[in-house]
């Protein structure tokens, strides 16, 4: 990203894993739907890309209400992956995505055991308009005794190295924070194959009513997201940027074009907005303008 010589109009062009952005925003999943429903109120290719809901193979209807709570200084959802499944999302959504012009779409896949993510990926590679794979990590290996994937090396080494083999795109894997060290899980993820990592995922957090003396959430824990976890993860990605070679694409709190410079400056070559653009839709444009 390199200013022009006047300082009128920024070059904010970036690339990694041979993708080419306009600009280095990038829609994160799951507050940004599967793309098409915003199209009324973003314009889709002003964005550097956006990644669509996380996608399993089979429909998955998610976690019973209430699963989002307002905290003072973000969200806590466990909305539990809620999805139409890979097969219906290249019957019903990829379609109406490959009629927009100039626009760069990413699949984000998750599964609870390692076939699950290999059969998510063999249904999406039959699609055409997906310029990469972004590798949901952060769910717990049902087959390995419900640790997730994401906190444990070799359980995601085992699962970058079977996706990478089998995928006709460049992956991406975004990184739980939820672990010990982060250097090393980026190292695990690149030494498998990865192609670029993203990070941070959301932090296992929990409210209580006082009032009720009951979880918040009917899931009774769900992921922290928004301002209150910038610092934490800006660390992260810092961390991350220099234990590997590899590209990173940071995120975690970024509600304003300072935000991305400090994500950019940590060592990102690229940010995701996700609770951001669940209050404000329209905070990826206003972002790149004031960039």
């Amino acid at each position: 990203m390199t200013p022009s010589a006047t300082g009128v109009s920024p070059d904010l062009r970036v690339s990694f894993a041979g993708i080419n952005l306009k600009n280095p925003v990038i829609a994160a999943s799951g507050t940004f739907g599967y793309g098409v429903e915003f199209e009324d109120v973003v314009h889709l290719n002003k964005l550097g890309g956006f990644v669509v809901k996380g996608l399993s193979a089979e429909p998955m209807a998610g976690n019973a209400p209430p699963r989002l709570y307002e905290t003072p200084a973000g969200m806590l959802n466990a909305i539990g992956l809620q999805n139409i499944g890979a097969r219906a999302f290249l019957e019903e959504k990829l379609p109406k995505l490959r009629k927009m012009k100039n626009i760069i779409v990413f699949a984000n896949v998750f599964g609870h055991c390692r076939e699950d993510y290999e059969r998510t990926i063999e249904i999406l590679n039959e699609g055409e308009g997906i310029a990469a794979y972004e590798l949901n990590v952060s769910c717990p290996n049902t087959s390995g005794g419900g640790i997730h994937f994401g906190s444990d090396p070799r359980s995601l080494d085992e699962v970058v190295n079977t996706t990478k083999r089998i995928s006709r795109r460049p992956l991406i894997v975004k990184l739980s924070p939820n672990v010990t060290s982060i250097t090393q899980m980026a190292r695990v993820a690149q030494e498998a194959g990865a192609d670029a990592i993203s990070l941070v995922n959301t932090f296992v957090a929990m409210a209580i009513d006082p009032e009720t003396r009951k979880p918040r959430i009917a899931n009774v824990t769900a992921g922290l997201s928004g301002p209150a976890i910038k610092p934490i993860a800006l660390r992260m990605v810092y961390d991350a940027a220099k234990a590997v070679s590899i590209p990173v694409i940071g995120m975690g709190g970024i509600s304003a074009a300072a935000d991305i410079v400090e994500f950019m400056l940590a060592g990102a070559t690229a940010v995701e907005i996700g609770t951001a653009s669940y209050w404000g839709p329209g905070c990826h444009r206003k972002n790149r303008s004031r960039t």
